[in-house]
C-alpha cells in the first residue's frame, strides 16, 4: 500500500505536519523554561541590586546580639513578595560562612542540598563577594546563593525554586501542544488526501492511458482538466499517443507491402543467422531450390557449395555466385547484414537466370542459323556468277540459262529469309499493326484450297475439304490469317510423299472458328513438337533445306495467331501424318469469351 504515489503524499504531508508541531511544540517549551530562568536571575538581580535592601542586608543594628541571621531572615522577609519566596515552590535559606542553615523554612532543617552555586558562594563568592548565578536548562531547579557580609559575621542567602510553576505551565502546554497536534494531524490527513488525490489523479489517468496504449488502443484520448504542469504533461501525451499511432499504422502499412513483396516476388529470399539457420525464407526460394525450407536448415546444406558462412559474413559488400539445380540456373547474391551484431546474419537471394541462358543460346542458334542459310545462296550465287565470268562466250546458251535460273532461285531464296526477318523483327518491335476486317471464314479456307490445288496435283496428292455450313464472318486481318492458312496447308503438301492424303476442314466452335490441316506425311517426331514453333528449328534439317523451307514460317504463323489472341496447336491423331489446328475469335482479338 505505501508503494502507492497517493499515500507516499499522504505520508509525506502528515510526517512533515508532526515534524513541524514537534518542533514548535519543543521550541515553546524551551523558550517557556527559558523564559522563567532569565525572569528568575532578572527579578533576584533587580532586587538585591536594590540599594536600601543591601543596606538593611550589610549595615547590622545596636541592639543586635548573636542573632544576625533572624535579623538578615526579618529584612528578607519584608521584600519576599519581591522575592516571590513562598516556602514551598520558591525557599529561602541563610547559611553562615561554613555552610550551616542558620534559616531555613519550617521542617527543613539539615535537609539543604549543596548545589554549584551555593558552593561557589560557600567557597569563592564570600571571599570575592561574587554571587552563585549561573544557570543550566537542563537542572530541574532555579537557585542563585549570594554572600553577605553583615559587620563581622559573612552569610550566604539562598533562595531555590523548584520550577514548578515553570513545569505546570510547561505540562499544560504540552497538553495544548498535543490536543493541537492530534487537531493539526487530523485536518492535515484530510487536506493530504484532498492535495494527493488532486495529484495523484490526473497522473492515474496518465498511467491508465499509456497502458492503453502500450496494449495498441489509441481510440481514446485523456481529458485535459488543468492547465498546469500535468495538464501540459496531459496534452502532450495525447499529442504523443497520435504521433505514434500514425506512425505505427505507416510502419505497419510498410510491413504490410514488404511482406506482400517477400511472398510474392519472383525471386527467392533466403536470410540466414549467424549460426546458419534459417530466419526467413519466401516461397520463391523454395519453388527455385525444389525442396522445403524450414528454420532447421542449415545453411551448407543449401549453399555450401557455392561460398561458406563465414565468407558471405565477412565480405566488404557481396559475393556472387551460380547454382543448378536439376534444369534450372540460378544466379546467387550473398551478403552479410547487420555487421558487427549479434542479431546479424547473411541474406541470399536467388535469380532465375535459366530463361536467359536459353535465350542467349537461341540468339547464338539464331545468328548461327541466319548466317549459314544466306551463307548457302551465296556461295551459291557467287559460284556460278563466277563460272559465267570465266566461261563467258564459251559455255551454251541453254546452260547459261540453267545457271542464271539457280542464280535467280538462290536470291529469291535470299530474299524470302530477309522478308520472313523482317516479319519477326516487327513483330518483336510491336511496330507491326494488325489490318482488322470482316470477312467470311469460310470463303478464306475455299481460297486457300482452290491456291493449292495445282501444286497438289504436281505431288499427285488426295486434297479434300470439309467446311461446316453457314461459317460465319470473323473480324481479323485477312492477309495475315491467309498466310498462316497457307503455310500450314504447304507444310503438309512439302512433307507428305507423293501420292498422300491432305484434308482441310473447318467449322465454328461457340464464339470462336476452326481450321483443321490433317495428312499422313512424314509428322514431327514427339519429341521435337516443344520446338516446333521456335525460329530456323527444323526436324529434318537436311529435308528442309531441299524443299527450300527457312525454318521462319511456323515462327511467323505462331506470332501472328498470338496477335490474333488464337490458337495454333498440334494435335495428336492415330496413323501417320500431322494434324495442325487454328482458332480465332468471331469477334477479333481483345473480344475472347470463355
Amino acid at each position: 500500500m505505501l508503494r502507492s504515489l497517493h499515500m507516499k503524499l499522504v505520508m509525506i504531508l502528515v510526517l512533515l505536519i508532526l515534524s513541524l508541531m514537534m518542533v514548535v511544540g519543543a521550541f515553546l517549551i524551551n523558550s517557556v523554561t527559558a523564559f522563567y530562568l532569565e525572569d528568575f536571575y532578572s527579578q533576584m538581580s533587580d532586587v538585591f541590586q536594590d540599594s536600601l535592601l543591601y543596606h538593611d542586608l550589610t549595615t547590622p543594628s545596636e541592639e543586635e546580639e548573636g542573632n544576625g541571621a533572624e535579623q538578615l531572615s526579618r529584612v528578607l522577609d519584608a521584600y519576599a513578595g519581591e522575592l516571590g519566596v513562598d516556602n514551598r515552590n520558591r525557599k529561602l535559606y541563610i547559611l553562615d560562612g561554613g555552610g550551616v542553615p542558620l534559616v531555613s523554612p519550617d521542617g527543613e532543617e539539615g535537609r539543604l542540598e549543596y548545589t554549584e552555586n551555593l558552593l561557589f558562594a560557600l567557597n569563592t563568592g564570600l571571599v570575592t563577594n561574587q554571587a552563585g548565578d549561573k544557570s543550566n536548562l537542563a537542572l530541574d531547579y532555579m537557585d542563585v546563593a549570594i554572600p553577605i557580609q553583615r559587620g563581622e559575621e559573612r552569610y550566604v542567602i539562598y533562595i531555590l525554586d523548584n520550577k514548578a510553576t515553570s513545569n505546570d505551565l510547561t505540562d499544560q502546554m504540552l497538553v495544548l501542544i498535543i490536543e493541537a497536534l492530534g487537531f493539526g494531524l487530523v485536518i492535515s490527513v484530510l487536506l493530504s488526501f484532498l492535495l494527493s488525490k488532486t495529484m495523484v489523479t490526473p497522473i492515474q489517468r496518465l498511467t491508465e492511458g499509456a497502458m492503453r496504449v502500450a496494449e495498441g488502443d489509441f481510440s481514446r484520448k485523456i481529458e485535459v482538466l488543468s492547465q498546469d504542469e500535468i495538464g501540459v504533461l496531459t496534452d502532450t501525451f495525447n499529442d504523443m499517443a497520435g504521433q505514434l499511432q500514425d506512425t505505427l499504422r505507416q510502419v505497419e502499412n510498410e510491413r504490410n507491402k514488404l511482406d506482400t513483396l517477400f511472398l510474392h516476388m519472383t525471386d527467392g529470399v533466403v536470410a540466414f543467422s549467424r549460426k546458419g539457420y534459417v530466419i526467413h525464407s519466401n516461397p520463391a526460394a523454395a519453388r527455385m531450390l525444389r525442396q522445403a525450407i524450414g528454420p532447421d536448415t542449415p545453411y551448407e546444406a543449401l549453399f555450401g557449395a557455392t561460398a561458406s558462412l563465414e565468407q558471405v559474413l565477412s565480405a566488404a559488400d557481396h559475393l556472387e555466385g551460380e547454382l543448378q539445380v536439376r534444369e534450372r540456373y540460378l544466379q546467387l547474391l550473398m551478403a552479410p547484414f547487420d555487421r558487427g551484431r549479434e542479431g546479424g546474419g547473411a541474406l541470399v537471394v536467388l535469380h532465375d537466370v535459366t530463361e536467359q541462358r536459353k535465350n542467349e543460346e537461341m540468339r547464338r542458334e539464331f545468328v548461327a542459323n541466319v548466317s549459314h542459310e544466306l551463307r548457302t545462296p551465296l556461295t551459291n550465287i557467287r559460284s556460278y556468277a563466277e563460272t559465267l565470268i570465266d566461261n563467258a562466250g564459251e559455255m551454251p546458251s541453254n546452260m547459261e540459262k540453267k545457271f542464271l535460273g539457280v542464280i535467280l532461285g538462290e536470291s529469291d531464296r535470299m530474299t524470302h529469309i530477309v522478308q520472313d526477318l523482317l516479319t519477326l523483327s516487327r513483330f518483336d518491335s510491336e511496330r507491326s499493326e494488325l489490318n482488322l476486317s470482316r470477312f467470311p471464314f469460310g470463303e478464306a479456307v475455299r481460297d486457300i484450297y482452290n491456291a493449292v490445288y495445282m501444286e497438289v496435283q504436281k505431288h499427285d496428292h488426295t486434297l479434300t475439304l470439309a467446311l461446316e455450313p453457314h461459317l460465319p464472318e470473323i473480324m481479323a486481318d485477312r492477309e495475315r490469317v491467309i498466310q498462316v492458312m497457307m503455310n500450314i496447308v504447304s507444310n503438309s503438301i512439302k512433307y507428305t510423299p507423293d501420292g498422300g492424303h491432305i484434308s482441310i476442314r473447318a467449322g465454328r466452335a461457340g464464339e470462336k472458328v476452326w481450321m483443321e490441316v490433317d495428312d499422313d506425311g512424314i509428322g514431327i517426331p514427339e519429341e521435337d513438337r516443344p520446338r516446333i514453333f521456335e525460329r530456323f528449328y527444323r526436324v529434318d534439317k537436311a529435308r528442309s533445306r531441299q524443299s527450300g523451307g527457312t525454318g521462319l514460317g511456323l515462327s511467323i504463323a505462331k506470332e501472328i495467331m498470338e496477335r490474333h489472341r488464337g490458337h495454333i496447336t498440334l494435335l495428336d491423331k492415330e496413323g501417320p501424318g500431322l494434324l495442325v489446328r487454328l482458332e480465332l475469335n468471331i469477334e477479333g482479338p481483345g473480344n475472347e469469351r470463355e
